[in-house]
């Protein structure tokens, strides 16, 4: 016993140590997705400002595939040392259903680091699509049911996963179109090919303010700053459609402890900027400095998982 106590305490000296002088070089940071997306830019922009506290460059990278499980997975091999961090999304939560053959478990072979952001989604629809307000979008897809079509940017998106909400909630399904991106969605309720979908709120506030779309309901529980004409789901008269679009940053399972607090603690304060909290406004997202805790997050993605599995299964749908 005495042994094992004394070996404990060096390990806990030796990782004390590590951490005093953790970073020593540049991180990376795997965005698990192309560039130029809502998690990317999300990725970006806190990487530059926890580099700033942290002394060394953090590099986005991405590393994008099999919606998100090839970066994550690079992550989850990673030498457990700090210097490699996953920035992912809800998708995280949602690929322990969808993959049934999923390489690792997000709750086990990843530790947390904390919660970076929480982006609403805003429910949408070509320009000339008839129907002025959520009820008579409701009513429309009652009468006319999968002759409604809805659109979502592919397995496991938060556009797909917006999409399975909105159908539960008024109990009828629409004929749901899977693309290959956001990017593609928007072109093709723009061109008035398809009639709903459902994006974040990041790349449908632009475009609601230009009218190149309707918007009938955003999915927070308060209205955007970004479309304050816009109500809530609530307020449109539909209840159990809050969704966001939660971003998180975690590490290799085996990291020390030390050097996760090293990283929170820099996160944590990155998202106290001024600087950072007005890019993330620009992109209609939230900075959540009170939930950058590896808790909170591991709660966080514990819930999620739960809370998305039985809709998953009740679909059927999965991505391999």
């Amino acid at each position: 016993m005495r042994a094992v106590v004394c070996a404990s305490l060096l390990f806990l000296t030796a990782s004390a140590a590590i951490a005093q002088d953790f970073p020593k070089r540049p991180i990376t940071m795997i965005v698990p997705f192309a560039a130029g997306g809502p998690t990317d830019t999300v990725a970006r922009v806190t990487a530059e400002n926890m580099g700033r506290l942290l002394g060394q460059q953090v590099i986005v990278e991405n590393v994008a595939g099999a919606g998100g499980t090839l970066g994550s997975n690079r992550v989850v091999r990673a030498e457990p040392d700090g210097y490699t961090l996953l920035l992912h999304h809800l998708g995280l939560a949602t690929a322990v259903t969808l993959y049934r053959k999923l390489p690792f478990d997000p709750t086990t072979d990843l530790k947390p680091v904390g919660v970076v952001s929480d982006a609403n989604m805003a429910i949408i629809a070509r320009p000339d699509y008839a129907p002025n307000t959520l009820a008579e979008v409701i009513a429309d897809i009652k009468a006319r049911g999968d002759h409604v079509t809805f659109a979502h940017s592919g397995l496991g998106a938060a556009s797909q996963l917006c999409g399975m909400l909105f159908m539960a909630a008024v109990q009828k399904q629409m004929n749901v179109v899977p693309f290959r991106g956001g990017g593609p969605v928007l072109q093709a309720l723009m061109g008035k090919q398809i009639d709903l979908g459902c994006e974040q709120a990041t790349t449908a506030a632009p475009l609601v303010q230009a009218n190149s779309v309707k918007s009938y309901a955003v999915t927070s529980a308060k209205r955007l700053p970004s479309m304050p004409n816009v109500p809530t789901s609530a307020e449109a008269g539909l209840t159990g459609m809050e969704i966001s679009v939660w971003h998180g940053i975690y590490v290799p399972a085996k990291t020390p402890d030390p050097i996760v607090q090293v990283l929170t603690k820099a996160l944590a304060e990155a998202l106290k900027s001024p600087a950072l909290a007005g890019r993330f406004a620009d992109i209609a997202t939230d900075p959540t400095p009170d939930k950058a805790t590896p808790q909170i997050l591991r709660e966080t993605l514990k819930s999620e998982i739960d809370r998305w599995r039985p809709m998953i299964t009740a679909v059927g749908q999965y991505a391999d």
